[in-house]
């Protein structure tokens, strides 16, 4: 066993850029040593829309763009033992993992080893008797259809899976830190109540599951904070050491960066206390975390703390909301901002004489639509004289016909 082991990034959302991948690959062959590649795709309703996917066509469900994401770099990772792991199974990863093999096959190597991880799906629990979101939200599980349940299942079956040989490994909803943490377990052969190791295994996947967040993404603001190159941004790469120490570096020759600042925006992201982030492998403790320069676009993270994992998992839940209509219109030049609210308010005037069973939604783009309410009332108030001004309706309903008109 090597004390060093790398873990790449090539996705952190669906429809992620599909030339992502190939610098990570090349950078982790040109450094040698045991590694592993990751597609994070899934976003909190990613599955439902997978699910209706595969409700048209039982061999669908699973990420639209997944043989372009894995043609460009599949060859080298098996010939170079880099282990592909991805969620890209969304609502179907058996139907994803036959498109690998076939992949795999028209290439020149059909002897590919897939595993496919099962167990997200729990759709036939009883879902209701566990809501716990607060009473006020309006939401209400047993009011429209039931889409999606999948709960975020650990790192352990992918383990598992990579003792058994697998050189891809498929899932479905899976903890997105737990990505690249399972290579870590299964490379160092860490105790699965190893809390410290495997705090530092979940905060590099935490680090690098958005993809190019990390490397100036998340951080750019031109004139402020500016990044190199955004147009060829590279994808992060973790580098774990077998005594716990964590390095976040990125793909070479590409742009973007890594330094403190952009890993510490990282570090935040979707974080509610700091001291106590879930994750179904391990509970970390990023109040003592420090983030010390460690060369060029390389960076060192110290201080994670683990505590034991959650003793249940989060699960997401995806229901029928009904239909959604939606239209748009723009205004330009004088007088653009009162022309748009006259018509946003003829609209509602409409909406209202027709007694439409609907659900209504007015913005104005270019008046802080972006933070306005249902209500308008900022951009009603908005002192603001832009050379165009774009209205837009939303209207959602039960019944299609209603939201159409």
């Amino acid at each position: 066993m090597t004390n060093i082991f790398r873990v790449g990034n090539a996705s952190g959302f669906s429809g992620d850029r599909v030339d992502a991948a190939a610098p990570v690959v090349d950078t982790l062959i040109e450094w040698g040593g045991p590694s592993a590649l990751f597609f994070e795709t899934l976003g909190e309703r990613t599955v439902a829309l997978a699910q209706l996917e595969k409700r048209k066509n039982p061999e669908r469900g699973f990420e639209p763009m997944l043989e372009r994401l894995l043609e460009p770099i599949l060859v080298k990772c098996l010939q170079h033992g880099i282990t592909i792991i991805g969620n890209f199974g969304a609502a179907n990863p058996p139907a994803a993992a036959r498109l690998i093999a076939q992949l795999a096959a028209r290439l020149g190597h059909p002897e590919a080893r897939i595993a496919v991880v099962h167990g997200d799906d729990v759709q036939g629990l009883d879902l209701k008797a566990h809501q716990v979101y607060e009473a006020d939200a309006g939401l209400d599980m047993g009011a429209g259809e039931l889409i999606a349940a999948n709960a975020y299942i650990n790192a352990q079956p992918i383990v598992q899976a990579m003792k058994a040989g697998a050189q891809v490994v498929v899932t479905g909803r899976t903890g997105d830190p737990s990505l690249t943490l399972a290579p870590l377990i299964h490379h160092f052969n860490w105790s699965l109540t190893d809390w410290q190791r495997l705090a530092v295994g979940a905060t590099a996947g935490h680090l690098l599951e958005c993809g190019a967040q990390i490397t100036g993404g998340y951080f750019y603001d031109p004139g402020y904070k500016d990044v190199p190159d955004p147009a060829n941004i590279g994808f992060p790469i973790a580098e774990v050491h077998e005594d716990g120490s964590l390095f976040i570096t990125k793909a070479l020759r590409t742009g973007g960066m890594v330094t403190p600042e952009t890993v510490k925006e990282q570090l935040l992201y979707e974080i509610h206390d700091p001291a106590n982030y879930i994750t179904p492998d391990v509970t970390l403790d990023f109040s003592q975390v420090t983030i010390e320069p460690a060369g060029p676009d390389r960076v060192q993270v110290l201080g994670v703390r683990g505590k034991p994992a959650p003793a249940t998992v989060k699960v997401t839940v995806c229901f029928d909301g009904g239909w959604l209509g939606e239209g748009e219109i723009s205004y330009a030049g004088p007088n653009c901002v009162a022309r748009a609210r006259k018509a946003a308010e003829v609209l509602r005037q409409r909406v209202a004489m027709r007694q439409l069973p609907v659900q209504l939604r007015l913005d104005l783009i270019g008046l802080s639509s972006v933070h306005d309410g249902n209500d308008g009332q900022l951009s009603q108030a908005s002192t603001a004289s832009p050379q165009d001004v774009r209205v837009r309706l939303a209207a959602s309903g039960a019944l299609q016909d209603d939201a159409d008109q």
